[in-house]
């Protein structure tokens, strides 16, 4: 497959305002690159995304969804990134039943801080999603 037609994921992040929204800027004004791939989404906290904000990502054409928050501990709402971790490790194993793998979800705890950590969270997610394929799910 020739570099012009290689397929190129569609990823929707749902991101912190408080840590994974503010290293994503930190990223941008620290002029780290990474691939245009993402359609970030910022949300108060982790714990506003419901699981169903996720499946209507992959019903909408995503190929993959990325989680990010504070780190455990750190949440500014104090336990919301306790209930992200539950709500998606029930995410996950409704994927693997409805077909989905379950590498096409990933929630990641990325600090304010850490703009070279979105970076490479970003252009890793990316690459694996392009390694799997289009999702390709056919939603009427």
């Amino acid at each position: 497959m020739s570099s012009s037609s290689r397929f190129e994921p569609k990823i929707v992040g749902f991101i912190c305002k408080w840590c994974t929204s503010a290293a994503a800027d930190l990223a941008g004004v620290s002029r780290l690159k990474y691939q245009p791939n993402v359609v970030s989404l910022r949300v108060m906290c982790s714990s506003r995304v419901d699981p169903e904000h996720i499946l209507q990502a992959f019903k909408g054409g995503a190929d993959g969804v990325l989680v990010g928050g504070c780190h455990p501990g750190d949440c500014h709402y104090q336990v919301g990134n306790y209930q992200t971790r539950k709500r998606i490790m029930m995410l996950l194993e409704i994927l693997k039943d409805m077909g989905i793998s379950p590498t096409r979800l990933r929630l990641e705890w990325i600090s304010a801080s850490e703009g070279a950590k979105f970076q490479d969270t970003m252009n890793e997610f990316i690459n694996t999603i392009r390694e799997l394929g289009p999702l390709g799910l056919k939603v009427k």
